[in-house]
């Protein structure tokens, strides 16, 4: 399979697909007799992990890491749910911190009921912040 083929069979780019080439994410295919790219089918089963893994949040290093293990013969299962719940327990911080800054956000405009120009002072810029 072409890279262009490759490329709509996994609805992705030609650009993408060399950059995950380089990156190791993909294997280096094989060469027609005119150097041009020859993907086994197979692939677009790989791009779709990758595709799920980004979704899931992982980065192309952690990828890498289950792709290595996968293709060095044993099941990469237990590494990805370890990154999972790390990756789980990274976005309920996220969600925490988002939380507090609502609240601090809505404190400052609530704080900020009665605009009054004239109550301000140019040295503080505005004492709503």
């Amino acid at each position: 399979m072409r890279i262009g083929e490759l490329a709509e069979a996994s609805s992705t780019t030609t650009k993408t697909l060399r950059f995950y080439e380089e990156a190791g994410l993909l294997p280096a295919p094989n060469r027609t007799a005119s150097g041009y790219r020859d993907y086994d089918p197979d692939v677009v089963a790989r791009l779709n992990f990758i595709r799920r893994s980004r979704t899931a949040g992982l980065s192309l290093a952690q990828i890498r890491e289950v792709l290595d293990i996968r293709d060095s013969g044993s099941a990469p299962c237990q590494h990805v749910h370890e990154l999972l719940e790390d990756r789980l327990a990274g976005l309920d911080r996220q969600i925490a911190e988002l939380q507090a800054l609502r609240r601090t956000v809505a404190q400052l405009r609530d704080a900020a009921t009665s605009v009054e120009p004239a109550d301000c002072d140019p040295v503080l810029v505005c004492r709503y912040l």
